[in-house]
């Protein structure tokens, strides 16, 4: 007989939306069962751009430790600067943007450059599975998120990056005409995010085309979002174009902006502060009976420690942040 041993960092059932409550038939009754208002997704409709919903689920992702924050927290509490400075900028402001068509395009050092549909490209992946990791922001606040989408690795195989490529360079959407954000000088536009090729290739990284079983929100980075869930939000480049194979560590727009404050790595480390507050503990977003729940203690590499430490044995977390 066959024993499964599930890995320590998976995710127990118990902790994932029931299989049947998002695999209704009838979007009301989906909204109804998360207790979200009906209106929550009136503004956009990505199912033909991102495709592969509903999700099937992945089993091993889940634990009964984490609860996952209610879909109405997630999609209108937002770090989503193209969209406005505040977090409940994003969602109204992003609601008549146009995600659709969308081209993504595969470049650099690989063997294998291609502009491709999104739609396309997820049916290259083999569909979407859903994941529920943790998301710890950089100013020091967290959710439980039911993420859908792909393994990065994949995407990368798809690529075939040559021996001389080390890293790899997130370029995201650039349309001022139609993102408010970008007609304003508050980030040198288009946003650029990296990651090295190892950490790219972990099994934890992801690419994110969903969220609760549902195509991802305009607000929260449609139709495809990084998601490295040991690194600090801030990584995690919203509404993809371009994705290049490089030798050389790209500069991310943050630590452009703020060298002093926002590093390359962004591992989440309790040890290091940010310059202005303490990263120590964190407030868990809809874990009380408003907005803010009560404060946790944060834990290294944001408690995918086991998974990833391997990857930065030779790196010095509090010089390299």
């Amino acid at each position: 007989m066959l024993i499964r041993t599930p890995k320590d960092w998976a995710l127990r059932e118990s902790a994932a939306t029931p299989e049947k409550i998002y695999r209704l038939s009838h979007r009301r009754d989906f909204l109804k069962s998360l207790g979200v208002a009906g209106a929550a997704f009136a503004a956009r409709d990505l199912l033909a751009a991102t495709g592969g919903f509903p999700t099937k689920l992945n089993p091993a992702y889940r634990d009964a430790a984490l609860k996952p924050t209610p879909y109405d927290f997630i999609t209108s509490y937002n770090n989503f600067y193209e969209f406005g400075t505040d977090k409940a900028d994003p969602k109204p402001n992003a609601a008549h943007w146009k995600p659709e068509p969308w081209t993504v395009e595969i470049s650099g050092l690989c063997d294998a450059p291609q502009k491709i549909d999104v739609n396309d490209l997820v049916a290259k992946m083999g569909g979407v599975e859903q994941r529920i990791y943790r998301h710890r922001c950089v100013e020091a606040w967290s959710m439980v998120i039911p993420w859908d989408g792909f393994p990065l690795a994949k995407l990368v195989a798809l690529a075939g990056p040559k021996s001389e490529a080390k890293f790899v360079k997130f370029t995201t959407v650039l349309d001022p005409k139609n993102i408010p954000g970008q007609r304003e000088g508050t980030l040198d536009w288009p946003y650029v995010e990296g990651l090295r090729l190892d950490e790219a290739m972990n099994e934890l990284a992801f690419i994110a085309t969903g969220i609760y079983g549902q195509p991802i929100p305009n607000q929260n980075g449609a139709p495809l979002r990084l998601v490295t869930p040991w690194k600090y939000g801030f990584k995690g480049a919203k509404s993809i174009a371009k994705i290049e194979f490089v030798a050389k560590q790209p500069r991310n727009t943050w630590n452009i902006m703020a060298p002093d404050e926002y590093g390359f790595y962004a591992n989440v480390n309790p040890r290091v502060d940010h310059p202005r507050w303490s990263q120590a503990s964190e407030r868990v977003i809809g874990g009380g009976s408003g907005v803010f729940g009560s404060r946790q203690r944060t834990l290294l590499f944001n408690g995918y420690e086991k998974q990833v430490a391997a990857l930065y044995q030779s790196l010095n977390l509090e010089k390299n942040y």
